[in-house]
């Protein structure tokens, strides 16, 4: 029996007797709660242990066997699945929601990655949904609710009376293009839903959220919920403190995460008493086997998709030279080509990124035509934009570090935008830095620079520790794939033209 059978039926049964109000004494339902969040590879990944995991077949293998056992199951998933993946910067994330329908959550909460390209986008994908969407914090410009969105909602199993509410990522102004739609604060919105839905008869309340951890243990603290459902910071993530559950199911589907809850209601003296206990199942989806249909559908998707990455993007009037012992001991025509797509991707004042990631090794002689194909090469660890806000000092320092091998060739080499940096190579690793600008202005050690990098740089790769500890912009800047930001750039200028003004000058 599908969800909405389900749910059709228990309500049924609920209204025929005398009530809510007046319900058996005591009642007691097993439920199954399953957990998606982060979703955004439409296949299967080699992990370290050189296994396969994750993917949507693989996603609703496991949701098809939770339902196939009969009892109550309810499907979440706690949002970020449009964006970002290559897929997706073509198609807008028509077969991220094409692949979803095939599994048809019991709830759905947008993430920060729904409103990646822009409000329009987010309402037709959401419109061609299938299942059940929640976000109780989201509103329309005019303040309304949204079609096709609900607040929350009470479903009955056996007379238990389960309340739901969802909220989206609030922070998606900051991470992403949300537009003129409204977005209430997480926690607030939550609790006040959790309250209502008590108000309402809710015996067992679920929040399905989209929310950082500093949240996450906000409305943990709150008790509104008894179970809270979350996505975005991508780990695995259980506890349970004997009043309140929280889960996380990792990313990507490489864990999904099964709740079972028995709860028992009774009534005493007039009042309605719930007690509750929980069973958690962390699913390995490496162990299973990926569903033959999701799969074959995933298939058709990946043809498609190596059609697209033979699409011409731009071409280039200069020669560029992605071979090693260029882009790791000097300035690149293709380093600043990429830097400059990051400053765009991102408004920031500066960027950087390291030769170390640009990566196929050769040369595309003047005239050339260039496919999205061969920025997927060049860029080939799947690296996504991040900002970050950086002091003078540090920013110094950072180049320092980037400069620090040389004249050795190393991966940390910058590649840089809105930078002119000048370094005499006999003074020592550390202290070779002699002039720097920044948009043309000398640096101000003092001043904030807002910086666009690589997420492995961001984290402090390439011993860029400045960066790692550089205050993000916002909250945790989640940008696009590095490639698709590269791809953009050069559609958006046609032609790659040469630079005559030096970056990097080494003496």
């Amino acid at each position: 029996m599908t969800f909405i059978r389900r749910i059709a039926t228990a309500l049924l049964i609920g209204f025929s007797a005398a009530g809510l109000a007046t319900s058996a004494a005591a009642a007691t339902v097993k439920i199954t709660f399953v957990l998606v969040n982060d979703i955004y590879q439409m296949e299967e990944q080699v992990l370290a242990d050189g296994k396969a995991r994750g993917g949507f077949a693989r996603l609703a293998a496991v949701v098809k066997a939770e339902r196939a056992k009969g009892g109550h199951v309810i499907f979440a998933h706690a949002g970020d699945t449009l964006s970002p993946s290559l897929m997706s910067s073509f198609d807008r994330g028509a077969h991220i929601i094409a692949l979803t329908n095939m599994i048809r959550p019991d709830v759905f909460v947008p993430g920060n990655h729904e409103y990646d390209f822009g409000k329009e986008i987010f309402l037709q994908r959401m419109a061609e949904a299938k299942f059940p969407l929640y976000a109780a914090n989201l509103r329309g410009a005019d303040g309304n609710p949204i079609a096709g969105f609900k607040d929350r909602a009470i479903v009955i199993f056996n007379g238990v009376r389960i309340g739901i509410a969802g909220a989206t990522a609030d922070d998606a102004g900051v991470k992403s293009s949300p537009g003129d739609l409204k977005l209430a604060p997480t926690v607030e919105t939550i609790k006040q839903q959790a309250a209502a839905l008590r108000r309402e008869g809710a015996d067992f309340v679920v929040a399905v959220v989209h929310a950082d951890r500093a949240q996450d243990r906000e409305l943990f603290e709150s008790r509104a919920a008894d179970l809270i459902l979350t996505g975005d910071d991508h780990d695995l993530y259980v506890n349970y403190d004997g009043r309140t559950a929280i889960v996380e199911s990792s990313s990507d589907a490489h864990y999904v995460t099964a709740i079972d809850v028995t709860i028992e209601t009774k009534e005493t003296g007039g009042q309605r008493r719930t007690s509750w206990w929980p069973r958690f199942r962390v699913i390995d989806t490496a162990a299973v086997w990926p569903d033959p249909a999701v799969a074959a559908a995933v298939g058709r998707f990946k043809r498609r998709l190596a059609n697209e990455l033979d699409v011409v993007v731009g071409k280039t009037d200069i020669e560029l030279d992605s071979r090693t012992a260029t882009v790791r001991t000097r300035e690149a025509a293709i380093g600043n080509l990429f830097a400059d797509a990051l400053r765009a991707a991102t408004g920031a004042d500066i960027a950087v990124t390291n030769g170390g990631g640009i990566r196929a090794g050769r040369i595309y002689p003047a005239g050339s035509s260039i496919s999205r194909r061969e920025i997927l090469s060049e860029l080939l660890f799947g690296n996504r934009v991040e900002v970050v806000s950086i002091g003078g000092k540090a920013l110094k320092a950072a180049l320092e570090n980037g400069l620090s091998r040389l004249p050795q060739p190393a991966g940390r080499f910058p590649q840089v935008s809105g930078i002119v940096v000048e370094a005499e190579l006999a003074r020592p690793a550390g202290a070779r830095i002699v002039s720097l600008t920044i948009g043309g202005a000398p640096l101000d050690e003092s001043r904030e620079y807002k910086l666009a990098t690589n997420d492995y740089l961001a984290r402090g790769g390439d011993g860029y520790t400045a960066f790692r500890d550089a205050k993000q912009a916002g909250r945790d800047y989640d940008g696009p794939l590095m490639a698709v930001a590269v791809m953009d750039y050069i559609r958006r200028i046609g032609t790659i033209r040469a630079d005559t003004a030096a970056r990097v000058i080494l003496k």
